[in-house]
């Protein structure tokens, strides 16, 4: 058998290790950047009444032409301006590198950033090209420009909010970016409802600039609907790519109930933003705690003179899960990622980590 795999599965695909996520069980889980708030018990009842009459036996419409529209609308999709949906942003990511994978195109992104970015050119066989971010996370812009110059890269990924750092990068620095680069520039904005600032309303500034959306950090992560947004030459190219029925007829219907219930999205967000802020508060109490900024639903932090395994492992046998990030060296080491939680959630957290470092 291992040698039909050799013989048969590619390389690359045997040199990688598949995307592990770990059972949470009955833990207090802070991991994966989920809003940790339910609907309202009314609006929960009406969407329950709702779905009973959605025609299972029938295939979905294949554009999700009336979510698309409402999604539009709702994530402020300039007039003029294109969109495609997909099975959450990795589907976007995967549509994006298949159309752009010719030979010898190059993929690059800063790093630490999503780890789907590098993974998906892999698959796709594309070369991948990632720029270390310099000390404070920000944008290397020497290092970006001389990459830029050197690789010719068909598609420049960048996180705003960056994930797991969790900062916005130089506004002036991502539009230098887009300016000088030769081919596609995707700005990832998956924590836009946190972070106070878009690149969605320069899109028509721009003619290689796309912006990528997802609804999972609003609330709605089991949909796994993620929104591609920009100038219609490049949708209509990416729009080719796309299988047929990618969205079925639960998550067209789901997303635009929730969609048509933007205030009650907006004010969890709004809360987690706020949670997020006690959250920073109860950290910075902490004198061997060093902390980063955040404009997402997350806070990257370590622990001085203290291994992040056993603070990780500690935690969890306390029943909290976070997330370890697991780089033995660069600006990632000994670093944790904590998921901004409902109030108990993070006091919990806060409890159990004061007690595991005095």
């Amino acid at each position: 058998m291992t040698d039909l795999i050799k013989q048969w599965i590619k390389e690359d695909i045997r040199s990688l290790s598949a995307y592990h996520v770990p059972d949470p069980g009955d833990m207090i889980k802070l991991d994966a950047m989920e809003n940790p708030y339910l609907w309202p018990e009314s609006m929960r009842q009406e969407w329950q009444s709702q779905l009973a009459e959605i025609p299972m036996n029938r295939y979905p419409d294949p554009s999700a032409s009336i979510l698309t529209s409402t999604i539009e609308q709702v994530m402020g999709v300039p007039e003029g301006m294109q969109s495609i949906l997909g099975n959450g942003s990795d589907e976007l990511i995967q549509i994006i590198c298949m159309a752009l994978a010719k030979p010898d195109s190059v993929v690059m992104a800063p790093e630490p950033t999503f780890v789907m970015y590098q993974m998906i050119a892999r698959f796709t066989n594309m070369e991948y090209q990632g720029i270390p971010l310099d000390e404070n996370f920000q944008l290397d812009m020497p290092a970006m420009i001389k990459a830029i110059e050197t690789y010719w890269p068909s598609v420049i990924f960048l996180a705003y909010p960056n994930n797991p750092t969790g900062n916005l990068f130089s506004e002036q620095d991502v539009r230098n970016i887009i300016e000088m680069a030769p081919g596609l520039v995707v700005v990832d904005e998956a924590y836009h409802a946190f972070a106070g600032h878009s690149f969605m309303p320069m899109l028509s500034e721009y003619n290689n600039l796309v912006v990528m959306r997802t609804v999972s950090k609003m609330g709605l992560a089991g949909l796994r609907l993620g929104m591609l947004s920009g100038p219609s030459e490049w949708i209509n190219e990416f729009d080719k790519v796309r299988l047929p029925y990618n969205i079925n007829v639960l998550t067209q219907f789901s997303a635009k109930f929730a969609l048509d219930h933007d205030d009650i999205l907006k004010q969890q967000t709004d809360q987690i933003c706020v949670d997020r802020a006690v959250l920073q508060e109860a950290l910075s109490s902490f004198e061997n705690i060093i902390q980063y900024p955040s404009a997402a639903n997350f806070i990257l932090f370590k622990v001085k003179d203290m291994n992040s395994e056993a603070i990780f492992e500690a935690l969890k046998q306390s029943g909290i899960l976070i997330k370890r990030l697991a780089d033995t060296s660069g600006p990632l080491v000994n670093c944790l990622r904590v998921t901004v939680g409902a109030a108990e959630e993070n006091q919990a957290f806060i409890d159990c980590l004061r007690k595991i470092l005095l």
